[in-house]
């Protein structure tokens, strides 16, 4: 990986009187990182950052987010027009390698991509081995990582090709094992991957036809499956991205560590929140119910809260939800839908957008406001939002892990503490206390 850190002059950390100088390192965009390597060493000091919001974990060249303008970048390229313009398969190509492929270059990769979406007969016999009522994440979890058992040339990661085949096989192979999760707890035949069509086509085609009667999917609803993977295709050093780079770190394989991923994801205050989003509009249920949900989220002595709304990194308009409210519309005007849980999500956003108390404090409608509709309409229970989710992703983790694994610097990660328990104490035999 090219470094293109620059050194902008030194910090001084001053600790009992004795001052420490620290290099401050600067990247192509966004804030200056104090380079605190060599903190413990000189000084005998760790710092203390819980959650790491305040660290650089590491140097990357994939995505960037700028909160403060509401700016998501891949590669260097504006997730708007990524989404209006690409498909998911070559912003997959774009995250993996560093710039968008030609055409001979895309039909290349779509063609081994395509190559390697059947699933190996025996890890069929996986599902079977699952409760009927158990959540597609936990299959999903369980199937990825058993896959390391079926590709052991794979987790060779120190072999280019080795390395690139677990990567096309994993983007291949998680929206089959996707679908075939969620067909396994509806209790519907497997329909079996579709090589004619396009990544999100056939996703389509493998959750929701069914052997008895053909099935078209619909071009919108296709394009619109396509937009929601790129939007959610990578979102820099997040809580499951950093899960996979720690992983790999250890050197574990790529299965393993996008197993990994996809058990962090799982967690309601990461993947969750387009289901937390749609459980809050079934909760408010009616129109006429609007103004009382508002007037609870403005008392600042009641704990509810409106789902979907603001988010943690973007302080302005989050730009993939510009992206999805379009897709959102386009959807409900294709598929003609009469849902009053639609009715209440269309009326909040159009008073989430005028009302002057979530104007002034920028809590606009999030990516998972929209997500969390749109994917209801296209008839996924709320069980498999995360899902979906982890399928898109995917393709972002995997590119951090190999970026990962082309970088000098990267050690194992060992994250330190503040220990806060019992100071040294005699051991008391079991028949004396």
């Amino acid at each position: 990986m090219e470094n293109k850190i620059t050194n902008t002059g030194t910090a001084t950390v001053t600790i009992d009187g004795k001052s420490y100088e620290l290099p401050i390192m600067k990247g192509t965009m966004g804030a200056p990182g104090i380079d605190v390597r060599s903190l413990y060493k000189q000084t005998g000091h760790f710092t203390f950052d819980p959650g790491y919001t305040s660290t650089c974990s590491t140097e990357s060249q994939i995505t960037f987010i700028n909160g403060n303008e509401g700016q998501l970048l891949y590669r260097g390229y504006d997730i708007e027009d990524l989404a209006e313009n690409s498909t998911f398969l070559e912003v997959a190509y774009l995250l993996i390698n560093g710039e968008l492929p030609n055409q001979q270059q895309n039909t290349k990769f779509t063609n081994t991509i395509t190559s390697h979406t059947m699933l190996h007969d025996q890890i069929e016999h996986f599902f079977n081995g699952f409760r009927r009522d158990s959540h597609p994440m936990a299959m999903m979890c369980g199937t990825v990582g058993a896959l390391s058992g079926f590709y052991h040339d794979d987790t060779h990661t120190t072999v280019d090709a080795a390395r690139d085949m677990a990567i096309h096989r994993l983007i291949a192979k998680i929206p089959t094992i996707a679908a075939r999760a969620y067909k396994y707890s509806i209790g519907q035949p497997t329909v079996y991957p579709d090589n004619s069509l396009s990544y999100a086509e056939n996703f389509l085609k493998m959750c929701f036809s069914v052997p008895a009667e053909p099935y078209k999917v619909s071009p919108t609803i296709a394009r619109a499956m396509d937009k929601i993977f790129i939007l959610h295709a990578d979102h820099e050093q997040n809580a499951s991205t950093s899960t996979v780079r720690l992983a790999g770190s250890s050197g574990a394989n790529p299965y393993a560590c996008i197993a990994s991923g996809i058990a962090c994801l799982w967690g309601p205050s990461h993947g969750g929140a387009n289901e937390a989003c749609l459980k809050m509009l079934q909760e408010i249920g009616t129109v006429d119910r609007i103004p009382e949900f508002i007037a609870r989220a403005k008392d600042k002595n009641d704990p509810f809260r409106l789902m979907g709304f603001g988010h943690r990194v973007y302080k302005n308009f989050d730009p993939r939800s510009r992206v999805m409210q379009k897709v959102a519309h386009e959807v409900l005007d294709e598929l003609d839908i009469s849902n009053p849980i639609l009715d209440v999500a269309k009326e909040l956003e159009k008073i989430a957008l005028e009302d002057e108390y979530f104007v002034s404090k920028k809590l606009y409608p999030n990516v998972d406001f929209y997500s969390g509709i749109v994917l209801s309409a296209l008839g996924f229970p709320t069980s498999m939002f995360t899902v979906l989710f982890s399928l898109a992703r995917t393709v972002g983790w995997i590119s951090q892990w190999n970026e990962m694994l082309e970088d000098p610097s990267q050690r194992i990660g060992r994250p330190r503490q503040l220990y806060s328990g019992a100071e040294p104490r005699v051991y008391t035999p079991l028949n004396k206390r």
